[in-house]
């Protein structure tokens, strides 16, 4: 007889099996049978930023959880690796995950600059790698991988959406922050594509910086008609607070992308109440997938599920998919390939396609930062139809 799995905690440890969870509770050896898949989970999950790879590893295991410690039918085995926001880290975590524990997938990835580092390991060996948030631009063009598959979105693409979104509100000029690395520099990228006002400055800040009154005093000088600012993780809740202290949040409108969401929400709460975001998700979008993973997440997590969980479940169910198309077997990788592009799969954002790059047609929404019971909320006001793309597909020569 097979035993019912126990609810997932916040944070397990480093190695989390979950068919040696199920053998630990005394199951028979016969429900063990069949080998177990084994992914490679690779995330931010120390220091500012593990708010967010401890999302993403929670909702990928909630999935999992969800089909009784199973994808595809068949038990899978989670071999947990921080990469500390470091790439040579990274890069030891990728090597590991495929040379000694032989994983079929790896997936998670928290930052761009992890994300460049151990793309090529990883898509070269042969390994399926599934993207759950960094989407650095050069792998969506010309360094593409029929082996990489994204379930977030493309740097610059989750920056139009910002720069779309500043000129609909009709901000005639704008001041532009961001951290001084790969993803900032998609950021502002992707930003200035779709804003057809007047970027008036553009200013890069160390990844990681805690004080930023320097640069809040700088653009308020400047006296711009809003501020555009991408600091994921706590460099976000920094940000706001000091910008809520300067008492300029209410006084110039301050937009953002991945700066404010579910994950760093609960740290200023109130504080950044009155903050614009672009996003690809919101726990309030209205359709049936994403109504219950918010429900299962709450129930197991007591808090929000964040884009970065969002993407991460749904990176569980492409896998998930794929497996059951294959019947389990890992071995035929175009296959499996075929499978994974099919993308066969309720998502929690809605409608979702692969392009050619193997990255997603997907939504994004204005998402406010509004008064809730909680202090603040975070509420999907209304669609952003994205006018200017970078075509990046068309530097990749997948098809």
């Amino acid at each position: 007889m097979t035993l019912p799995l126990p609810a997932f905690r916040p944070r397990l440890a480093h190695l989390l099996s979950v068919t040696g969870l199920v053998a630990a509770l005394g199951v028979a050896p016969a429900a063990l049978a069949q080998s177990p898949v084994k992914i490679g989970f690779i995330g931010t999950l120390s220091g500012p930023g593990g708010a967010l790879g401890q999302d993403q590893y929670d909702a990928f295991m909630l999935a999992i959880q969800q089909k009784g410690g199973k994808l595809g039918g068949v038990p899978v085995e989670v071999i947990r690796e921080d990469d500390q926001l470091k790439p040579d880290v990274g890069v030891q975590a990728a090597t590991k995950l495929l040379k000694s524990d032989n994983v079929a997938f790896v997936t998670g990835v928290t930052f761009s600059n992890v994300m460049m580092a151990i793309h090529k390991p990883i898509t070269d060996a042969g390994v399926f790698l599934i993207g759950s948030n960094a989407g650095p631009a050069p792998i969506a063009g010309k360094q593409c991988s029929k082996y990489f598959f994204s379930t977030s979105w493309d740097n610059d693409q989750l920056h139009e959406a910002g720069g779309q979104l500043a000129s609909d509100l009709g901000y005639k000029n704008m001041y532009v922050m961001a951290a001084n690395y790969q993803a900032g520099r998609d950021a502002v990228s992707g930003f200035k594509r779709n804003y057809n006002g007047q970027v008036i400055d553009e200013v890069y800040t160390q990844v990681n910086q805690p004080d930023y009154s320097a640069e809040i005093a700088q653009l308020q000088a400047a006296n711009p008609d809003a501020v555009y600012v991408f600091y994921p993780g706590g460099m976000g809740v920094n940000f706001v607070k000091q910008y809520r202290q300067a008492g300029l949040l209410g006084k110039i409108p301050l937009l953002s992308a991945a700066s404010i969401d579910g994950a760093t929400l609960p740290a200023p709460k109130q504080l950044a109440v009155g903050v614009i975001t672009s996003a690809p998700y919101a726990p309030d979008l209205n359709n049936a997938q994403n109504k219950q993973f918010v429900d299962a997440f709450v129930q197991a997590y007591k808090r929000q599920p964040s884009m970065y969980a969002a993407q991460s479940y749904d990176a569980a169910n492409l896998i998930d998919s794929a497996l059951t198309k294959v019947k389990g077997d890992t071995t035929n990788k175009e296959a499996l390939h075929a499978a994974l592009k099919e993308a066969s799969f309720a998502s929690v954002r809605g409608p979702f396609a692969f392009a050619s790059n193997q990255f997603p047609d997907a939504g994004f929404f204005r998402v406010d930062v509004i008064e809730s019971p909680d202090g603040a909320a975070l509420s999907a006001v209304s669609p952003i139809t994205i006018k200017t793309r970078a075509n990046f597909a068309a530097q990749c020569p997948l098809k």
